[in-house]
């Protein structure tokens, strides 16, 4: 009778991956398995960097003046004389605590704005219409009145920045808010939650894609706060390294300090891309 049964499992003895059957849990995977595509498209992005720096290299001298495009050995020339004497540390470390500082008290600001406003509905709809009235003023025509009120210190960039990152926040901020189901608000109500359970446990996880967006949007703008404030006046930072640079038509500083902006800018991306995947554990992985 036991043997009988054996036989009459289609070719699986030991009943597995049939109904009612145990379960066969997929081997362990290698790291190559698991990091396998992550692997591949940073190669590829490598290798696409890495031909553009050799077309632009081609390009520069043969069919372009260099006065205009630089060329990317001449660039790396720039750096390493700046690294060397000590300009690129010094200047790098002032504007990164420019943007840092400008990004974290902006996106703050923005975020309780953006909560305070959304929740407290008659305090929003009071204000709201001067928030965006603030906010189509451009940012650029606030620094001749920033240099009067704060000086050419570091303060006058931090503060630039920070307004910049302030609207962009609070604006994501709000419409994430606003577009939480309300059905689920009420329903957290009709089970006796109160108005604190409903803004922690509702509001504020669902509104979470909306401040993510608002973070990472405002990246960008936090470097122009900070580098326009240092373009209108400033004896320091790598706004300041690009205005010198342009005046001795020196186009491999230039371009320079721009990389420089450029590596900084990636790497507060990756912060905020690495809170969003933090924040969004609690969501259900599609596919």
């Amino acid at each position: 009778m036991t043997a009988d049964l054996h036989h009459q499992t289609d070719g699986h003895p030991s009943g597995a991956n049939q109904p009612g059957g145990p379960i066969e849990l997929p081997a362990n995977r290698s790291w190559l398995e698991r990091h396998g595509r992550t692997l591949f498209t940073v190669l590829v992005r490598l290798a696409l960097l890495a031909l553009f720096l050799l077309f632009w290299q081609m390009m520069s001298g043969r069919y372009v003046d260099p006065l205009f495009i630089s060329q990317p050995t001449d660039i790396w020339a720039n750096l390493y004389e700046w690294a060397r004497d000590g300009t690129l540390a010094r200047n790098t470390w002032l504007t990164v605590q420019e943007i840092v500082l400008g990004f974290l008290f902006g996106a703050s600001a923005g975020i309780v704005a953006g909560f305070a406003l959304s929740i407290i509905r008659l305090l929003g709809d009071i204000l709201d219409p001067y928030m965006i009235a603030l906010y189509s003023i451009p940012k650029v025509a606030l620094a001749p009145l920033f240099i009067i009120w704060f000086g050419i210190d570091v303060q006058m960039k931090v503060l630039l920045a920070a307004v910049t990152v302030f609207f962009l926040v609070y604006l994501n901020t709000s419409a994430g808010v606003r577009s939480v189901d309300r059905g689920l608000i009420d329903a957290v109500r009709l089970m006796g939650g109160s108005h604190r359970e409903v803004i922690t446990k509702v509001l504020l996880p669902g509104s979470m894609a909306g401040v993510i967006t608002g973070l990472r949007v405002a990246v960008p703008y936090a470097l122009i706060g900070a580098v326009v404030g240092e373009l209108v006046a400033s004896n320091r930072g790598l706004g300041y390294l690009m205005l010198d640079s342009a005046s001795q038509f020196n186009t491999a500083g230039v371009f320079a300090a721009l990389a420089v902006i450029t590596i900084i800018a990636s790497v507060l991306n990756l912060g905020v891309s690495a809170l969003d995947r933090r924040s969004s554990r609690w969501k259900p992985v599609e596919g």
